[in-house]
């Protein structure tokens, strides 16, 4: 059997990033155009246009295109999209730039040129629609509403030569991949039937559970994590992909999963995000994707399990990746084991709930974190990154107190 198609009506990968001479020349004419910079997020977009994991987007969103996502989950040619890829910018630059103009685009923070885009449209935004439709909230408290109602006023449109990867190739070597790159993994394998389980913490034990009951009914595993950026408090990337590492060689099976890292910060969107990850593990070449309690979500503002109702609530055939929706998992002491809701049947004060926010709780607040909450190797790593913040903490206030 095959693997999935990539997302989208050519279903072929269809990445923007340039190479060789045309790279070069590209490169030269980019430092003669106007400059528009970009934010941490919009670089990710870019990158993921560039490497083939937004296939088939070929740029930033028009008018149609961001008023069909957010209300329709589709684009204006009907491509079946969750959340509004756009770029925006003040509205003074907005004037000085006019429609059929050729920009480069620049990181904001790095000062990397990213891309060229031929400017197609200009345009406004209701910004609290487009939170209302993608986070459910329009409270400013969500960092994913933060983001956006703090962007600039006009999005620009238009089809995108990305120049860059960034920093992600060298900063994280052999754990950043591209789609073309685990879909040869994956076929040199011999998968086709692969699932994907999305990380932005480091793997306790209800990852761990949820990990192998994928391996038990797939061909193998693809634990794919977030290398952009989080909130603050999120454990970063390097930790994490330490942590995993060490999990993987001590209590999996050899040559059943594959650690990746993917270049998008985090949105925070819940069940639209949900759906945005399942279509671009499609794109990396995996047929499920694995969705638990929660997924991608941030506070109060999801039920535990809407991330996986949408996936009934899409128009049928939408995706090729479907859902492996798997119930609240936790260490059940009875059941001396780990279990689900639907596994268990003692009750609560038997279970040993297991979460990557209260982990970060308890590490980052010196507390012990109870047996089975974590592998201990996995628990070494994370204390040692927490005692070192602590450290560099002590280090700062005594400076201060030296200079006063």
């Amino acid at each position: 059997m095959a693997l999935v198609n990539p997302h989208g009506k050519q279903k072929k990968l269809m990445p923007l990033l340039l190479t060789g001479e045309e790279l070069k020349e590209e490169k030269k004419k980019a430092k003669t155009l106007t400059q528009v910079r970009i934010a941490s997020r919009e670089s990710g977009d870019l990158i993921m246009m560039g490497i083939g994991g937004f296939t088939p987007l070929k740029g930033f969103m028009g008018y149609d295109d961001w008023k069909g996502v957010c209300d329709k989950y589709k684009m204006a040619d009907g491509t079946f999209w969750p959340i509004p890829v756009t770029l925006s910018t003040t509205q003074g630059q907005a004037d000085s730039i006019k429609e059929g103009q050729e920009i480069a685009l620049v990181d904001e923070e790095s000062g990397e040129l990213m891309a060229t885009m031929k400017v197609k449209e200009k345009y406004k935004i209701d910004k609290a629609h487009e939170c209302k439709q993608v986070f459910k909230t329009t409270d400013l408290e969500h960092p994913g509403v933060a983001k956006v109602m703090a962007q600039p006023d006009v999005n620009l449109a238009g089809n995108v030569k990305v120049l860059s990867e960034g920093t992600f190739p060298k900063e994280y070597p052999g754990v950043y991949m591209k789609p073309a790159e685990t879909r040869k993994m994956f076929e040199d394998k011999g998968w086709s039937k692969v699932a994907a389980l999305q990380l932005r913490n480091p793997m306790h034990r209800s990852h761990e559970y949820l990990a192998k009951i994928a391996i038990e009914t797939c061909d193998g595993l693809l634990i794919h994590q977030l290398l952009g950026k989080l909130k603050p408090g999120d454990i970063p990337a390097d930790v994490r992909v330490k942590a995993i590492n060490t999990l993987v060689e001590d209590y999996f099976v050899k040559d059943t999963c594959i650690q990746a890292g993917y270049p998008l910060d985090m949105r925070y969107a819940g069940p639209r995000e949900a759906l945005l990850h399942a279509l671009f593990r499609q794109n990396y070449g995996c047929s499920h994707m694995i969705i638990g309690r929660d997924h991608a979500g941030v506070g109060e503002y999801y039920g535990p399990f809407d991330a996986q109702k949408i996936f009934n609530e899409i128009p049928e055939g939408a995706l090729e990746t479907v859902p492996l929706k798997i119930d609240w998992t936790f260490y059940c002491f009875k059941c001396d084991g780990m279990a689900s809701m639907r596994t268990c049947p003692h009750g609560k004060e038997d279970r040993l709930i297991l979460s990557g926010t209260k982990l970060r709780k308890m590490l980052s607040e010196g507390e012990e974190v109870p047996d089975h909450f974590s592998r201990p190797e996995v628990l070494k790593i994370l204390q040692a990154y927490y005692q070192g913040l602590t450290e560099k903490v002590e280090i700062k206030t005594h400076k201060y107190a030296e200079g006063a």
